[in-house]
């Protein structure tokens, strides 16, 4: 068993997402993934419109969008996204994850695979790639562009990319510095003279820069639709965002949606999304 897979063993995928700051990332990356679907089904019923179809083949044609959800873990965006009308396939690494998908008997089609490697699944064949967790795991920059290359493969002409990544200042702020580890840190070699992280491949998470999203965007060739931070500041206000009351917390999780694409704030969150078209 690898050191993914044991982490993941034991790892509630679906509880993090329900804790107070979890439902803030999944807030607004679900408000993100939803209004570029609405808007991918609207070009596909201006589309058929214009080739003269009927109604009930353009409300079909939207609910026929496809949505592939690599990474997808135990369903935390898989099931609602089936549950929405969408043609939702899952891939998942970790054998755990994909047999607990499974087992909710969701209208998920499910394979197991790695992000590198999708050659079981068609070319330009979805309208939405997601990768939100692949690419935390990937060391190399070899590696993260060997899954975006596949991402975009199997995206259609037009296609949107959700890329996920794991934040250095994150890191450095809450584990380095938060848990007082960070002269070990540095000792080790974990930590540079700039203070970002260096990761080895047995280390679980790959952390990295507002600048280095940037070079992996212009190397893959992908068109930069939007960045956002899908939990600005959550992840260091857990104990007051624990603290509030439900009108108080769907404020927070409003402006959280507010300040997402703030580029004064990028980077600062423990999370950045890239979404890029094919």
């Amino acid at each position: 068993m690898t050191n993914l897979e044991s982490y993941y063993k034991k790892f509630d995928e679906d509880h993090r997402l329900k804790t107070r700051h979890g439902q803030v990332e999944f807030f607004v990356t679900m408000k993100n993934i939803l209004a570029a679907a609405n808007e991918k089904a609207l070009q596909g019923q201006e589309a058929a419109a214009s080739g003269n179809c009927s109604q009930t083949q353009e409300a079909g044609a939207a609910k026929a969008l496809k949505i592939l959800d690599v990474g997808a873990a135990t369903g935390a965006y898989s099931v609602p996204l089936s549950r929405q009308g969408f043609d939702v396939t899952a891939v998942e690494l970790v054998k755990s994850n994909l047999e607990k998908l499974r087992a909710k008997h969701e209208k998920v089609k499910c394979w197991q695979g790695d992000a590198r490697d999708l050659s079981f699944l068609d070319d330009a064949t979805f309208d939405i790639v997601l990768m939100l967790g692949p690419l935390y795991h990937l060391h190399t920059e070899e590696d993260k562009l060997k899954a975006l290359s596949e991402a975009s493969r199997v995206a259609k002409k037009g296609g949107l990319i959700f890329c996920a990544y794991t934040m250095n200042e994150y890191a450095v702020t809450q584990y380095c510095f938060g848990q007082n580890k960070i002269k070990e840190n540095i000792a080790a070699g974990q930590i540079d003279k700039n203070f970002k992280t260096i990761s080895r491949d047995d280390d679980l998470y790959s952390y990295v820069r507002l600048e280095d999203i940037n070079t992996l965007q212009k190397k893959s060739g992908l068109e930069r639709v939007k960045i956002f931070s899908p939990d600005g500041p959550a992840d260091y206000m857990r104990r007051e965002l624990n603290a509030m009351d439900e009108e108080t917390f769907e404020l927070f999780k409003n402006y959280a949606l507010e300040i997402s694409e703030r580029p004064e704030l990028l980077g600062a969150g423990s999370h950045l999304v890239d979404v890029l078209r094919r």
